[in-house]
């Protein structure tokens, strides 16, 4: 019984210790990934605050209550988007879209809430993408980040705005709005805690997380990043496709 007992308690503690190495060496991966990236230095806020409460304005025809984007988060998304739209105009093959992710910033510790990307093509693959064409007058769309209905600000408003339409609200931005917020819906929506974005273009021979496969696509990034980040950080991050849950 009691050699039983020892095996069963040596065998817990090797899957403990091997669960701790595994954590620590992705956690490795993470942050060695986002230091590459330059995502602590490069990112910034997301909305435009007064201390922790967002700034909404009306928008649209029935001027409805929107959160509204930081300037300093539009003009990233227009930096970074014009590289793409560039190589595009002169038919270029070096950029394959963007990457991006809102997070919290914890010291010097990088917290993924949400990670996506924008492609350079739309369907079919050979016209731009509706999502970042004319970004500097596409405020609806905005790389997936706009302020009409179903992209992310116009949804999450939804949510936490006064005024909006209940069936405009899904389960999605419910849960984002129960990560960020303190209470809603509101006409002065309050932050948790600061909350960032960061966004790179990225070029072909880019490389990701795990930099013995060498560069890698895009779509593979985000497949990865998504992985990753779900392991490390079940508890906070809202991605719903490709999780790894605990």
């Amino acid at each position: 019984m009691g050699n039983r007992y020892n095996l069963a308690r040596q065998s817990s503690n090797e899957t403990t210790i091997k669960r701790m190495y595994t954590d620590k060496k992705r956690l490795d991966l993470w942050n060695h990934f986002c230091a590459a990236h330059g995502v602590l230095e490069g990112a910034v806020p997301l909305f435009e605050c007064d201390g922790p409460y967002v700034s909404a304005f009306p928008y649209g025809k029935n001027h409805r209550l929107i959160l509204k984007r930081s300037d300093q988060m539009d003009s990233l998304v227009i930096r970074e988007v014009e590289k793409v739209i560039s190589d595009f105009k002169r038919n270029g093959d070096e950029y394959e879209g963007l990457i991006y992710m809102m997070l919290w910033k914890e010291g010097h510790s990088i917290i993924p809430l949400y990670i996506g990307k924008s492609e350079k093509y739309g369907k079919g693959g050979k016209y731009l993408s509706e999502n970042i064409r004319d970004i500097r007058s596409n405020k609806g769309k905005f790389s997936r980040w706009g302020y009409a209905y179903a992209y992310h600000i116009g949804d999450l408003s939804a949510v936490v705005c006064e005024g909006h339409s209940r069936d405009k609200t899904s389960r999605k931005y419910i849960k984002w709005a129960k990560t960020l917020f303190d209470s809603f819906p509101s006409r002065e929506p309050q932050l948790k805690k600061p909350t960032f974005f960061w966004i790179k273009a990225w070029k072909r021979g880019d490389v990701g997380p795990w930099e013995e496969l060498g560069p890698i696509r895009l779509t593979f990034l985000e497949y990865l990043l998504i992985g990753l980040g779900s392991n490390l950080f079940p508890q906070v991050i809202l991605n719903e496709e490709g999780v790894n849950r605990q």
